[in-house]
C-alpha cells in the first residue's frame, strides 16, 4: 500500500480544520497517511512531523547526510530553490530557508518511506514540498483553494508548481480555470475537481431551523481587508436598519480587528455587533447552527468551507459573487449573491431578509434542501482515493 504524506503550513491552525477532516476520512478508507506541518501552533503536540522548531544540528545533519549520499540531487535541488522564487533579494534569502527546510523534510519523508507528497495551498509551504519531492524523487501534488494563490508572491511560482505537480486538485471550478490559464492546454488533464468536504451527519445533529424574533446575522472569517467587514459596517449604517430587530456576531480574529471594532463604534452599532474572536471548530459550528443568516461580504475568496457548512445546516447566505461562491449559492433561492463591493446592494439584501419573514423562511428551507451531497466528506474524497491509488 502506498504511503502518502500531507503537508500544510500549520496543520493545527483553525482554518485548516478541513485538511484534518480530509486526512481522517482518507485514513478511514484505508489510506496510509502521515501528516506533516511546516510550523506547529499546537504546543502540546509532537514535533516529530514538524519542519520548523528543531535544533540547528538536525538541519545540518540532514544536509550533510544528503551531501554524502546524493550530492548531485542536493545541488540540483539547491539550484531549483534559486529558480523557484519571486524576484528580489528578500525572496532570494527566503529561498535558502525553503531549501534547508526541504532537505530536512526530505530526510523525514525517506525515514517514513513516503511514496507520494501532497500539499494543500500553493504557498511557501508548497515550495518546500516541491523541493523536498524533487530531492527524494517522489511524486508531488497540490490542492488549489483561493485567488490568493494566484496573487504575489504565491502567483509568481504557481506556473512552475502546476507544471511539476502530478495532479492538481481544485476546490472549485473557478480555481480550476485559474490553473488552466497558467498552463498549456495539453496539461489541463492534470486538473481535478476535489471539493472540500464536511461531516454532514454531525452537522445535521446540530441543525436548528427555528428563526429567532431578532434575526441573528453571523460572519465567520479572518478580520482582514479581503473579508469586506468595513463594507458590511457601511451597509448596516443605512438608515433603513434603525427600526429593525437584528444582531450580528462576528467569529474570527486578524490584523484589522481593532480597526473594524472602531468602525463599528463610530457607526453607532456597538449594541448590535458582538465580536467573539477566534473559536474552536465545535463552537464555530454551534454559532452557525444558531444563526439565521450567514453573511460573507468578501472581496476575495476561494470556496469558503464555512459557506458549505452553513448550507448543510440549513442557513441561507448572503455572499459576494466572487470565485467559487456562485457554484453553490443560488441567487434568490438558498441565499443572495451580491456584486463585490456593492454595499448598497448588500444593505438591500440584508434588509429584505430582516423585514420579510416569509422570504427568510422559504430560503431557510431551500438552503437545507439544496445542499449538494458531493460536499459530504465521504464523497468529496473519492477523487483523491483514485488519484493517490494511481501508479507513478
Amino acid at each position: 500500500m502506498k504511503r502518502i504524506a500531507y503537508l500544510v503550513s500549520d496543520l493545527h491552525a483553525p482554518s485548516h480544520t478541513f485538511v484534518r477532516r480530509e486526512i481522517e476520512a482518507l485514513r478511514k478508507r484505508g489510506a496510509n497517511i502521515d501528516a506533516f506541518s511546516i510550523r506547529n501552533s499546537d504546543k502540546d503536540d509532537t514535533l516529530d512531523h514538524t519542519v520548523i522548531g528543531h535544533s540547528p544540528f538536525a538541519y545540518v545533519l540532514a544536509i550533510v547526510a544528503t551531501l554524502l549520499t546524493n550530492p548531485l540531487r542536493l545541488f540540483g535541488t539547491w539550484w531549483l530553490a534559486l529558480a523557484h522564487r519571486p524576484a528580489g533579494l528578500r525572496d532570494l534569502l527566503w529561498s535558502q530557508f525553503h531549501f534547508i527546510e526541504a532537505v530536512f523534510l526530505a530526510r523525514k519523508l525517506k525515514q517514513a518511506k513516503i511514496d507520494h507528497l501532497h500539499n494543500h495551498f500553493a504557498n511557501s509551504g508548497a515550495s518546500v514540498g516541491l523541493l523536498a519531492a524533487h530531492l527524494t524523487g517522489i511524486p508531488w501534488s497540490l490542492t488549489l483553494h483561493g485567488i490568493s494563490e494566484t496573487d504575489h508572491p504565491a502567483g509568481a511560482t504557481l506556473p512552475d508548481k502546476l507544471a511539476r505537480a502530478r495532479f492538481v486538485a481544485c476546490a472549485s471550478r473557478f480555481m480550476m480555470a485559474q490553473g488552466m490559464r497558467r498552463l498549456d492546454p495539453d496539461k489541463w488533464d492534470k486538473f481535478k475537481l476535489v471539493r472540500c468536504g464536511v461531516d454532514t451527519a454531525r452537522l445535521h445533529e446540530l441543525a436548528t431551523h427555528k428563526i429567532s424574533p431578532a434575526v441573528r446575522l453571523l460572519c465567520v472569517g479572518r478580520l482582514s481587508a479581503e473579508k469586506g467587514y468595513f463594507g458590511l459596517v457601511e451597509a448596516l449604517s443605512d438608515e433603513r436598519f434603525a427600526n429593525t430587530d437584528y444582531g450580528l456576531r462576528i467569529v474570527g480574529d486578524g490584523p484589522q480587528g481593532d480597526q473594524i471594532q472602531q468602525a463599528v463604534t463610530a457607526a453607532g452599532l456597538s449594541d448590535r455587533v458582538e465580536f467573539l474572536g477566534a473559536l474552536p471548530e465545535n463552537e464555530t459550528l454551534r454559532e452557525i447552527a444558531g444563526c439565521d443568516v450567514l453573511v460573507l461580504p468578501s472581496l476575495m475568496e476561494g470556496l469558503p468551507v464555512v459557506l458549505i457548512e452553513a448550507l448543510a445546516l440549513g442557513k441561507p447566505v448572503i455572499a459576494s459573487g466572487v470565485a467559487g461562491i456562485p457554484e453553490i449559492v443560488r441567487d434568490g433561492k438558498n441565499g443572495y449573491l451580491i456584486e463585490p463591493g456593492n454595499w448598497d446592494q448588500l444593505a438591500d439584501r440584508i434588509h429584505l431578509l430582516l423585514t420579510d419573514r416569509g422570504r427568510l423562511s422559504e430560503m431557510t428551507t431551500c438552503a437545507r434542501d439544496s445542499f449538494d451531497t458531493d460536499f459530504d466528506i465521504d464523497r468529496a474524497i473519492e477523487p483523491l482515493v483514485t488519484l493517490f491509488g494511481k501508479p507513478r
